[in-house]
């Protein structure tokens, strides 16, 4: 019983790779191969590869110090960090608040096997991920340094012990995350910011990783007293690679007694979390007059609540928005730095920053396809849209006020921003403004024109129509497109016509193309929609 539940999670979690979410049918044995060699590549070739060789630049900066020790607390840590949060979602949506938790829970089968089923689930995945770093930390060691019966053995336990630690992290993680989603009326929310914050804490990393690294190897004596000084644990904890056995001991010891106590903890809260429908509020009746909304208003209400209860939708459709807003936020504290970085780059050619701010502007907000996907995510149900007493425009047009209202705002805010700071002349920085503003017109109209002329309707999973979409791909591709010829056509302009003048024609074009579309999607784009 144990080794099918177990197998029921993991056909859960790779079901993509054995079957086609367009159409519900299992892949063939070549494709599902293919999938298979295409991850191994991504997790061995590229992230293996990857901590292959920072562990490389590790030994070769901490053995000859004699503190190889501190080779293992960081990848130690990297591994940690990299399972817990690569598995933190499986934990919520597959351990806590499984879909299918009511239904096992109805069979005859033991509370404890479908706890353990999906601890092993939760386990394998954190494995993977923390397997990536600890292994090849693991091997480099072995390759730079002399290998004895002890330091087989403690590699072999901090890959184990990172592993354990990555499991008792992920079950935390996911019962807060749980616990927090059950008092959310909208759950997609707390997945949007946990997303958010997991991409924040990568770019963070990415760019502090360096000079970290490098004021580490610098300071390396100096910070290793400090740890064995004010952080002895963690101390102990790389010291198991080394082949320590005091460390080996205590650190498995403790390892343990985590693992068991998560144990227990788990047991006796599953059923209470499991079956838990979240907060609710006593419904009672009052008489009130019924307020009614404006067809415009309802289905504009409509479009924002789809939006709103997927973040699949949200993520990968609206990170133009949050772009924008974090340009605003580097722009108006990194001023004194951009400005003089930006006249050296610029000096030769005249007027150049606003066409460049401009352009910058335009290739973020083209980040923001919500429109080209809208109108497959009606999949099987677009009858129901069509059957209402609403024009075949005005359900289009709910559709292109989402991402006009999700991406006019915040463009025109960084436009704003960026012309109030950056040199130019008046007539330039309102046409760096206006031109912004008309491209996000432009791309919305045109998105949802793509939208249109290839839907997918049958899809089974909504990340089909969302990411893996043709349309998708083309809209966005445009939009840098435009955003790249706008900038460079400018060093070809830059002789014969100023900014503001290159500005203003690129407005007229903008404008014009807009207008065309608007006509086609409410005349032929309508009918199109109509006859789905």
């Amino acid at each position: 019983m144990l080794k099918l539940l177990v197998k029921k999670q993991l056909m859960e979690i790779f079901r993509n790779y054995f079957y086609n979410p367009k159409t519900n049918k299992k892949r063939s044995t070549g494709a599902v191969i293919g999938f298979v060699v295409l991850f191994a590549i991504i997790m061995i070739g590229m992230l293996g590869t990857m901590f292959t060789a920072l562990s490389v630049s590790l030994c070769k900066a901490f053995i000859p110090l004699q503190m190889s020790w501190m080779v293992f607390g960081i990848m130690g840590l990297l591994g940690i960090f990299l399972g817990a949060f690569g598995s933190v979602f499986n934990t919520f949506s597959g351990l806590y608040l499984a879909k299918d938790n009511e239904l096992l829970l109805s069979q005859p089968i033991p509370v404890r096997s479908i706890i353990l089923s999906r601890l092993l689930s939760v386990y394998l995945m954190g494995l993977m991920y923390s397997a990536v770093v600890t292994i090849p930390a693991a091997i480099v060691y072995c390759v730079y340094t002399t290998v004895t019966p002890a330091v087989i053995l403690g590699c072999t336990l901090m890959v184990l012990i990172i592993s354990m630690i990555v499991l008792v992290l992920s079950c935390l993680l996911g019962w807060m995350v749980a616990r927090i989603s059950l008092k959310l009326k909208n759950k997609s929310f707390i997945r949007v910011l946990t997303s958010l914050l997991f991409i924040g804490a990568y770019y963070f990393f990415y760019y502090k990783a360096q000079g970290t690294l490098r004021n580490l190897i610098a300071n390396a004596v100096t910070y290793g007293q400090e740890i064995q000084g004010s952080a002895y644990p963690v101390y102990l904890f790389a010291r198991v690679g080394e082949g320590d056995w005091k460390a080996m001991g205590l650190v498995t010891l403790a390892t343990v007694l985590a693992l068991l106590l998560t144990w227990r903890i788990l047991s006796r809260s599953f059923l209470h979390i499991a079956t838990a429908t979240g907060k609710t509020k006593k419904a009672a009746f009052r008489a009130d007059a019924i307020r009614t909304r404006s067809i415009s208003g309802a289905l504009l209400s409509r479009e924002f609540g789809r939006y709103a209860s997927s973040p699949v939708y949200i993520l990968n459709c609206t990170m133009g928005t949050l772009f924008l807003l974090v340009i605003v936020v580097a722009v108006l504290i990194k001023s004194g730095t951009v400005l003089p970085t930006l006249g050296k780059i610029c000096s030769e050619y005249s007027g150049f920053i606003p066409v460049l701010a401009c352009a910058i502007v335009c290739m973020v907000a083209s980040m923001n396809d919500s429109a080209t996907p809208s109108v497959s995510l009606e999949g099987k149900n677009l009858w129901l849209i069509q059957s209402l007493p609403v024009r075949p425009w005005d359900a289009l047009k709910a559709k292109l006020q989402v991402q006009l209202l999700l991406t006019a705002p915040p463009a025109f805010l960084c436009s704003v921003c960026l012309a109030i700071i950056l040199p130019g002349t008046l007539a330039e920085q309102l046409l760096m403004v206006v031109t912004s503003l008309l491209f996000v017109a432009f791309s919305a109209l045109s998105d949802l024109m793509l939208g249109i002329k290839s839907p997918n309707l049958t899809w089974t999973n909504e990340m089909v129509p969302i990411k893996q979409n043709f349309s998708v791909f083309v809209a966005m591709m445009g939009g840098w497109i435009y955003s790249v010829a706008l900038g460079g056509l400018f060093f070809l302009c830059d002789r014969i016509m100023s900014a503001s003048v290159y500005l203003g024609i690129v407005c007229l074009l903008t404008a014009g193309l807009s207008l065309l579309l608007y006509r086609w999607l409410k005349t032929k784009g309508a009918n199109i929609f109509a006859s789905l």
